[in-house]
Order: structure tokens, then C-alpha cells, then sequence
């Protein structure tokens, strides 16, 4: 099995590609080893002295480290722990993973989820990260930044520049874009 890697903009993130589907539908996205519980991958991940954040997409799994480990010695038993999982067989997630679509959404809520899926997930994914929308409330969008984007010190600028210019252009509606908290 080989698995490449890619830095992110974070660059206590990186992206390590296995080569075969993380997740089919969804993603996960795990902060903490006790939030873990329900992937036998995140979990052999936290076990991984250093990662703090473990993001699963549909193609990718982005490693969050300490400020106090470097990827040169964090990097072969992160490798190592990826490789061992998918040789096992297991699960890589036990139940559900994020909701899709709420099917009581407003029609902007609508229209934003859509630029999302569409024109902004597709970009930041390629940085291992991913943008979810929370909910659109008196004009300001609220938005989580998950893998590679939570914690990045450019994610502010994305959310400012990139996203919020966006959807304001398309949806006259947004006036802010903000990270839910």
C-alpha cells in the first residue's frame, strides 16, 4: 500500500492519501481520542504520540499535530498506523457520520449549502479541510472549519475573503460570514 501526502496551508496539518476511499458518504471529524470512539482509525491515530485532530474525507484522512512534533518524526508511524488499519479490515467508521442536508432548510440556507458543495468544499478539500454550514441567522452565515482549515492561520481570510465575497455576490441575502463556535 502507498500513501502519499500533501501539506495544507495549516501547517500543523497534514493530508495523507491512501490511495482508496476513507469514507463513502460524509466525513468525521475528531478533536479529541475520547470523541474518537466510534473510528478504529481515529483512535490508532490518537494512540500516535503529537496528532491532536484527525479529519476523515471521502479520499483523505488529515493529521493535526502539536506545535511540539515536527513531521519529519511524526510522519512514518502516522504512516504506519493509516497503513496497519486498512491491512486489518476494520471499519474505518462505526455508525453515521456528518447529516447530510436538513430537509427543513429555508431556500437561502439552501442556496448557501449548494455554493458550498459546489464551488468551496471542492477547493478546500484539496487542502485536506472542509467547510460545513451550520445555519444562516439575521444575515451572517455561520460556518465550521474542520481538518486542515480548523486552526489554520489563513482560514480567517478564507472565511473574510474568499467564502463571505462569494456567497454575498451570489445570495444578496448574506451580509457576514462567520465561524460557528
Amino acid at each position: 500500500m502507498f500513501i502519499q501526502t500533501e501539506p495544507t496551508p495549516n501547517p500543523n496539518s497534514l493530508k495523507f492519501l491512501p490511495g482508496r476511499t476513507v469514507l463513502a458518504e460524509g466525513t468525521a471529524d475528531f478533536r479529541s481520542p475520547e470523541g474518537a470512539i466510534i473510528s478504529p482509525l481515529a483512535q490508532s491515530l490518537f494512540a500516535v504520540d503529537g496528532v491532536t485532530g484527525v479529519y476523515l474525507g471521502a479520499d483523505f484522512i488529515t493529521i493535526t499535530k502539536t506545535d511540539a512534533k515536527e513531521w519529519l518524526t511524526l510522519k512514518p508511524p502516522v504512516l504506519s498506523a493509516i497503513m496497519n488499519h486498512f491491512m486489518s479490515g476494520k471499519a474505518v467508521v462505526d455508525g453515521a457520520t456528518d447529516a447530510a442536508h436538513s430537509e427543513d432548510d429555508s431556500e437561502i440556507a439552501s442556496q448557501i449549502r449548494e455554493l458550498l458543495d459546489t464551488r468551496i468544499r471542492p477547493a478546500v478539500a484539496q487542502d485536506g479541510g472542509d467547510i460545513t454550514f451550520e445555519r444562516f441567522e439575521d444575515g451572517v452565515v455561520y460556518l465550521h472549519m474542520k481538518g486542515s482549515c480548523a486552526g489554520c492561520p489563513s482560514s480567517t481570510a478564507t472565511l473574510k475573503s474568499g467564502i463571505e465575497n462569494m456567497l454575498r455576490h451570489y445570495i444578496p441575502e448574506v451580509q457576514e460570514v462567520r465561524a460557528a463556535s
